[in-house]
Order: structure tokens, then C-alpha cells, then sequence
């Protein structure tokens, strides 16, 4: 099986981002090019999943721009010190199944904080990453024709202001947490992104593991 391919984009606004997905989906459902890895920051902003519900975004005007997109979830916040993972894959040839998908994210994240010393963990009924009752990484994934986007944000920086103007996820009284809160000091975002990307391409083979029954739904 080969690896995902893994890109560092740096910082990008985020709907030049998202046109970069559309383009990679459409070229991963083509056979163009394989399961793609895309690692970047973006400038601020703020993403909701496409619902009726939007009280997570709070009963004010916020300081950065609203996006909606086809994720599941509430409201979350993007921006500088943040990493953002975005999975290009191609579900059919992995795991058709979105729910393993997911925990599968999780447990990429986990390992790679372990690497900082930092013991993460799951909870239950809440998709993301923490460390105790602090939300370090969120999580949620789009799929078109078993072609996934989307991904995660794992905060990095220091800086979680831009959480303070939403209730993150939904999760009324979270507390959010980053790598340098919890190390107390301030770690590259480039090197996590380096991390990241070791990490998910070396458990890639295990998604093989994950394939349930098959599956006539098409998401």
C-alpha cells in the first residue's frame, strides 16, 4: 500500500484553501493523484458544519469571518498556531466506513502528543483530542462519493483567543488547550507539522485493518 503523499502549505487564507481541496478531491476521484496529506495554517477564520443549528457561533458579531462548509459539527476556529491537517482519501480503498475513519484521526493525534510527553486521550461521545478536560484537537471530515476533506485542528501556539467568541464544537464550558500551554513553552508549528505527517503516513497501512462488510451507501 502506497503512503499517503504529505504537503506543508504554510499559511494560507482559508478559502484558497478550500478551493485547493475541491481540486484535489476531484483529482483523487480521477486516479490523478493518490490519498493526499495537505498540513497548513490559515489566517482567521471561523467554520460550521451545514445545519440549522448555529448557536455555537455565539449572539454577537465575531472578529473573523464566518465559512460554511460540508463537515459535520458546530462552530471552530482556524488561525495562526494552529495545525491544520486536511485527508484527501479515498475511503473505498481503505475503510468505508467514516465512524473508523475518525477514530482512526484520533489515534494518529494521540500518538504524535505522546511525543511531547503530553498523555491525550479520547472521550467518550465527543469527537477531538484532550488532555484531561482541556480540548487540544478537533475534528471533522467531509466525504463526496467516499472521497474524504477536511480533517483536523490541532492547536499548537500558545494564542487560543480566537475560541473565546464561539462555544467551540457546541461544548458549552470547554476549556481549549494547545502544545505550548501544556509544555510551557513555545514550539514550531513546522515541526509538529513534520511530526504529523511521519506519524499518519506510518499508520496508513493499518486503515486496511478497519474495512467492515461492505457497504451499498454512497455518502
Amino acid at each position: 500500500m502506497t503512503a499517503p503523499q504529505s504537503r506543508w502549505l504554510g499559511r494560507l487564507a482559508y478559502r484558497p484553501a478550500l478551493d485547493l481541496q475541491e481540486k484535489t478531491v476531484a483529482a483523487r476521484a480521477s486516479g490523478e493523484v493518490p490519498d493526499q496529506l495537505l498540513l497548513l495554517e490559515h489566517d482567521p477564520v471561523y467554520t460550521i458544519g451545514r445545519q440549522r443549528d448555529r448557536s455555537s457561533l455565539g449572539p454577537g458579531a465575531l472578529p473573523h469571518p464566518v465559512v460554511e462548509i460540508n463537515r459535520g459539527g458546530q462552530a471552530t476556529f482556524h488561525g495562526p498556531g494552529q495545525l491544520v491537517g486536511y485527508f484527501i482519501f479515498d475511503l473505498q480503498t481503505l475503510t468505508p466506513d467514516l465512524h473508523l475513519f475518525l477514530r482512526w484521526i484520533e489515534e494518529g493525534l494521540i500518538v504524535l502528543l505522546a511525543e511531547y510527553k503530553l498523555a491525550a486521550q479520547r472521550r467518550e461521545g465527543l469527537t477531538g483530542v484532550w488532555i484531561e478536560d482541556r480540548k487540544i484537537a478537533s475534528i471533522g471530515v467531509g466525504v463526496r462519493r467516499w472521497i474524504t476533506m477536511h480533517g483536523f485542528g490541532l492547536n499548537v501556539g500558545p494564542d487560543l483567543s480566537g475560541f473565546e467568541s464561539i462555544t467551540p464544537c457546541g461544548i458549552q464550558g470547554v476549556t481549549m488547550t494547545s502544545i505550548s500551554r501544556e509544555l510551557q513553552r513555545e514550539v514550531s508549528i513546522e515541526q509538529v507539522a513534520d511530526r504529523a505527517a511521519e506519524v499518519f503516513r506510518a499508520s496508513y497501512s493499518s486503515l486496511s485493518t478497519l474495512i467492515p462488510q461492505p457497504s451499498t451507501h454512497q455518502p
